[in-house]
């Protein structure tokens, strides 16, 4: 089971696709943070998640919060991704799956033959104290997270 609500939020370090370093306690003392967890970029439902968030990106920063998407891809497979979905918010590789078994979403079982070890869907809402305000995870790679729930708690 992931991480819920009240839980200290790890900090754990990402890579950007810019190849930086990204330390998450970092980004939460700069003010919330949504931390996106998708299984595999290039997918259909990953797609439409990360378009969702870039279509409705203003409501976010609208709301203090900075976004991060992240998966187990390379930031290299990552870069690309995000520049094929148009997305102006930080995409980070979990390549090494410590942020996935940080916070508990790391796939158990395989999303085909041979594709094991990706991030189930899951988000999550980190208060600039570390804690988490919001979490949602799913082991269902075709669901998207609820949108409205996570700004909800932006806003609360």
């Amino acid at each position: 089971m992931g991480l819920q609500q009240g839980d200290a939020a790890p900090d754990v370090t990402l890579v950007s696709t810019d190849m930086k370093p990204v330390q998450l306690a970092d980004e939460w003392k700069q003010g919330p943070v949504v931390l996106l967890f998708f299984p595999l970029a290039f997918t259909s439902t990953c797609t439409e998640e990360l378009c969702t968030m870039r279509d409705d990106i203003g409501t976010y920063t609208g709301l203090n919060a900075r976004v991060i998407a992240t998966s187990v891809d390379s930031p290299f497979v990552l870069q690309r991704f995000k520049q094929e979905v148009g997305a102006d918010y930080l995409f980070a590789s979990d390549f090494n799956r410590e942020a996935s078994t940080a916070f508990g979403v790391l796939r158990e079982k395989p999303l085909g033959p041979g594709l094991r070890n990706a991030s189930d869907r899951a988000a999550f809402v980190i208060g600039s104290d570390g804690a988490i305000r919001y979490a949602w995870h799913s082991t269902n790679p075709s669901l998207l997270p609820p949108f409205e729930e996570i700004k909800q708690a932006l806003a609360a």
